[in-house]
């Protein structure tokens, strides 16, 4: 069972290929703000064509974000450590952790800077924040999507293999982000059935409430809310980053032929 059939609400493959395509636009290192704005906007009419029409209820919203997380985790295009050395030549392996977690933390706080923007037009629009909710939901999904991806080379980077296939390291990925602690390939139990249980299921949503609730910033008026969401997503990368370099270090150390 796929990430796909665990968690998917009923939504056509064509659909969810698009989505995906767009989240894994917007987790590029370097996109021209107006560009990040125009893909936030295309996020939020495919959310909109896929029939959301009750994200001010917050349990919706959860469910929604939760199921599109897991739809568009195997899109997220993580590079492995050769196309790394390629894309940042002359870094060792701490200088290169150092940029990439630098390189989300400023993709994560362009996605609340674009947020804010999107926002801002929404004030001068009646009826006032319509798509307040869905805009929210997405801006969520994007700063995660982005996370995954930072998730994923840190891995690369340390060494410690995710499982191969879309869906397997998908929900790895997942798995690592709601716990904010690296992937320990030597331990049991990290297949779909340890990620995609009850108890993870709930986490997921735990983690995304406490990001939707700071996206909320993002509706101030006249783009005060864009400074403030850009500056607590950065925060947060940033803190992901940090947390899961210092867990990685030590799963690294317990692996077979490392250094102890």
């Amino acid at each position: 069972m796929g990430v796909a059939a665990a968690v998917r609400p009923g939504t056509p493959d064509a659909d969810t290929e698009d989505l995906g395509a767009t989240v894994a636009a917007l987790t590029a290192d370097d996109i021209a703000p107006a560009r990040r704005r125009q893909l936030l906007t295309r996020m939020v009419g495919q959310a909109r064509a896929r029939g959301v029409t009750d994200l001010f209820k917050p349990r919706a919203a959860l469910r929604w974000m939760a199921d599109t997380v897991a739809e568009v985790a195997p899109h997220v295009p993580v590079r492995d450590l050769a196309t790394l050395r390629r894309h940042f030549p002359g870094l060792d392996d701490e200088a290169l952790a150092d940029r990439l977690v630098r390189n989300a933390s400023r993709a994560t706080a362009g996605v609340g800077a674009a947020g804010g923007g999107v926002a801002a037009v929404e004030w001068a629009i009646t009826p006032t924040l319509l798509s307040a909710p869905v805009l929210l939901a997405a801006e969520t999904v994007a700063v995660v999507a982005i996370e995954l991806k930072l998730i994923g080379e840190l891995h690369e980077v340390h060494r410690i293999p995710l499982p191969a296939g879309g869906t397997a390291r998908a929900l790895a990925l997942v798995q690592s982000w709601t716990g904010q602690r690296g992937i320990n390939p030597m331990m049991p139990g990290v297949g779909v059935s340890a990620v995609l249980g009850t108890a993870a299921r709930r986490e997921l949503r735990d983690s995304l409430m406490r990001r939707f609730g700071r996206n909320l910033t993002t509706l101030g008026p006249f783009l005060t809310g864009a400074a403030v969401a850009g500056y607590l997503n950065r925060r947060a990368t940033r803190s992901l980053g940090e947390h899961l370099r210092k867990d990685l270090r030590h799963v690294a150390r317990g692996l077979p032929g490392k250094p102890s």
